[in-house]
Parts: structure tokens; C-alpha cells; sequence
């Protein structure tokens, strides 16, 4: 990956989100890497991740795609608008599919790109894989908030 530092830590090293968060000790701590027109991560996951033995909690599954999502979602922005610093983005709305359970044997791939745009906000499509299979899609809409929204200044 070209970027030596993940999107999360160069942007929003003090942010406290649960799924994307450098600063959340308990969270899921998620770091994201542009790589030509995708974004990628890599994660492993821990036991207490778990929803049956050995498998993924579906609940995980989301939360890691909308992160992730909405970091690509914000990095497109923030380079489509010539920018420093990317937007504060939050998602509107995002549905994923569980196509097989996901194993936690092995670190897990995140890829997502954003398919179509505007001024504030992206439509992002990723996947979640293990093993290079596809276990979870994910296709959603994140959003650049504004001035007096709550989470204006999140990063």
C-alpha cells in the first residue's frame, strides 16, 4: 500500500469512533489505504468477535464495511474538492449483504470504491473477504455534514 499512514491515523488520529477510531481502545481500530481507485484494509479479528465458533459476528461484518466506507466516501470527496483535509462525512444510509460466514482464521480484506458522487456525498461499494472470497457486500451513501451538525468536527 503506497500511503505509509492509514487515512484514520494522518486525518483523525483522536477520533473515538468504535469501528474506525485510532483513539478508541476497545474498538474495532480499522485502518484504511487508498491504492489506486480502491481503498483497502486489512484486519484481523480477535475471539471476542465472535458470533458461533470461528465465524464472524454479522454485526462486526457491518460495522467494519460502513467505516471503511465512509473513510473512502470522505478521502473521494476531499480529492474531488481539491482539499487538504477530507469533509466530516457520516452515513445516510448503507445496506450489506451476508453472502457466507465470514472465518476469523486469517486476516480479512476490505475493498471499497466510490461508483458515483457529488459535491457532498458518495456512493461507496464494498466487500469484505477471507480468504480472497467475498463474504459481505456492502453498498451506501455517506454524506459531508455542515456547520452545527454533531459530528462537524469529528475528526
Amino acid at each position: 500500500m503506497s500511503e505509509t499512514k492509514s487515512l484514520q491515523d494522518r486525518y483523525a488520529p483522536h477520533n473515538g469512533c468504535f469501528g474506525c477510531g485510532p483513539a478508541n481502545e476497545k474498538g474495532l481500530r480499522i485502518k484504511s489505504f487508498p491504492e489506486g481507485d480502491e481503498v483497502l484494509c486489512t484486519w484481523t479479528p480477535e475471539k471476542h468477535h465472535e458470533a458461533f465458533e470461528g465465524m464472524l459476528s454479522g454485526g462486526i461484518c457491518g460495522a467494519l464495511l460502513d467505516c471503511h466506507s465512509n473513510w473512502t466516501a470522505a478521502w473521494h470527496l476531499m480529492n474531488a474538492a481539491g482539499a487538504d483535509v477530507p469533509p466530516c462525512t457520516v452515513t445516510a444510509d448503507f445496506h450489506v449483504k451476508l453472502r457466507r460466514p465470514t472465518p476469523m482464521d486469517a486476516p480479512l480484506t476490505l475493498r471499497a470504491r466510490v461508483v458515483e458522487s457529488s459535491e457532498d456525498r458518495a456512493i461507496v461499494e464494498a466487500t469484505l473477504e477471507a480468504g480472497g472470497e467475498v463474504t459481505a457486500r456492502c453498498r451506501g451513501t455517506f454524506v459531508a455534514v455542515r456547520e452545527g451538525h454533531p459530528a462537524f468536527h469529528r475528526w
